[in-house]
């Protein structure tokens, strides 16, 4: 057998889901060969006579797969450092969005900057995600609130996958708030009848997301928003249940979402239709945490019915200015309960399914993309322990 690349003398975590736990290997190998992996397993299991164009030894160094963000609004204008002191002061998330700040302040800043200072930007905010091993990330429109600074923001998503060696998929979340100009109703006709059609016709879009809350969007005005995706060949993703319990789990469960994203106020009857339908479920500890929450996800009914959970950043201006993956693992840990087996898997195999890619990225399993992290660590719970430490040694993104 011929690799491209062999590396030796690794601790595999593979999380492959035939293997029990993290998919632990000692002593493993992995080869890759254009740009996808072609073996990974003990040394002792590769074919007699393996040959590779590089050969590095890793001396035990922990691999994992390349790390997912699987839930980012990380394009955007501007800041909001001054509703991070409102909220210090005691303002809540509702009174701030009601007063004109929240989502439809950034919507301002992102109208009026250029697009290379969007690209800019959203570059060097990826680049810290990069750092921390991050190979694949999914980036959301939805502060743009109008048919054209929606299809920008996707653009300029589009154009970050260009530049950057790294995965990115998009998401149309321009139902995220209304805009101050429009009507409410006529808005929502524009999103089912001009923006997801275009953005289905130009692919500039993965999927189509909708923010379910009392400050947002009800679950019937986005059933027809996510009837319209639907029809138009893309899958859906939520937020849901993040403030109240406004039905966001069930809607998403109707859809067959790829995700729903929150689910800090979902009940038990949410949890058990996203168990039916087989959404992922995405815990956002940054946001849980900037908010200053109480209320957990239903981490022990998600264990329950089977949901598969994933973890990400939500890095945005607003209630989530996270750029550390690394953090969040911990946060979710901390804050949420979650195992070191479950946290792993959030950021690689689970995030993979919240994307729908879970045949190409996630695992280290051969056919699958050669997106790796290479880390300074022996134990996986090491990737979880340390707050402020990054143990990266390397990232490979398709095999480079």
């Amino acid at each position: 057998m011929q690799f491209d690349r062999l590396w030796r003398g690794a601790t595999l975590a593979t999380l492959s889901p035939r293997r029990a736990g993290v998919g632990l290997i000692e002593h493993g190998a992995i080869g890759v060969s254009d740009g996808r992996i072609t073996f990974a397993g003990p040394m002792s299991e590769l074919p007699s006579g393996a040959r590779a164009g590089e050969e590095i030894d890793l001396g035990g160094r922990l691999v994992t797969p390349g790390l997912i963000d699987c839930h980012t609004h990380i394009v955007f204008g501007g800041e909001r450092s001054a509703e991070f002191e409102m909220r210090l002061a005691g303002a809540d998330y509702q009174s701030i969005a009601r007063a004109g700040g929240g989502i439809l302040s950034t919507v301002r800043a992102t109208r009026a900057a250029t697009d290379e200072t969007l690209i800019a930007a959203a570059a060097d905010r990826l680049r810290s995600l990069m750092a921390e091993g991050v190979t694949t990330v999914e980036i959301k429109s939805g502060y743009g609130l109008d048919v054209p600074h929606e299809l920008r923001m996707l653009r300029v998503a589009r154009e970050l996958g260009r530049r950057l060696p790294l995965g990115v998929t998009t998401t149309l979340l321009a139902a995220h708030a209304v805009p101050p100009e429009s009507d409410r109703a006529e808005y929502l006709r524009r999103i089912r009848d001009e923006l997801i059609p275009r953005a289905a016709a130009e692919g500039l879009a993965d999927a189509v997301d909708g923010f379910c809350e009392g400050i947002a969007f009800s679950a019937a005005e986005l059933r027809a928003v996510f009837a319209a995706a639907r029809g138009h060949g893309l899958p859906v993703k939520l937020h849901a249940d993040q403030l109240s319990d406004s039905g966001g789990a069930a809607l998403a469960a109707e859809f067959q979402a790829l995700s729903a994203d929150h689910l800090e106020w979902t009940g038990e009857a949410g949890v058990a239709a996203l168990a039916r339908s087989g959404t992922v479920a995405v815990l956002l500890p940054g946001a849980f945490y900037c908010l200053r929450e109480r209320r957990v996800p239903p981490v022990a009914a998600l264990r329950k019915h089977g949901v598969r959970m994933a973890l990400a950043t939500d890095c945005n201006p607003g209630t989530s200015p996270l750029l550390s993956i690394l953090t969040a693992q911990n946060l979710g840990a901390v804050q949420f309960g979650l195992t070191i087996e479950e946290t792993l898997a959030a950021v690689t195999r689970e995030a993979a399914a919240a994307l729908g890619m879970q045949d190409e990225i996630g695992t280290l399993e051969p056919g699958k993309r050669a997106d790796l992290a290479i880390w300074n660590a022996v134990r996986p719970a090491e990737l979880v322990y340390w707050i402020g430490r990054n143990p990266l040694y390397q990232r490979i993104w398709r095999g480079h």
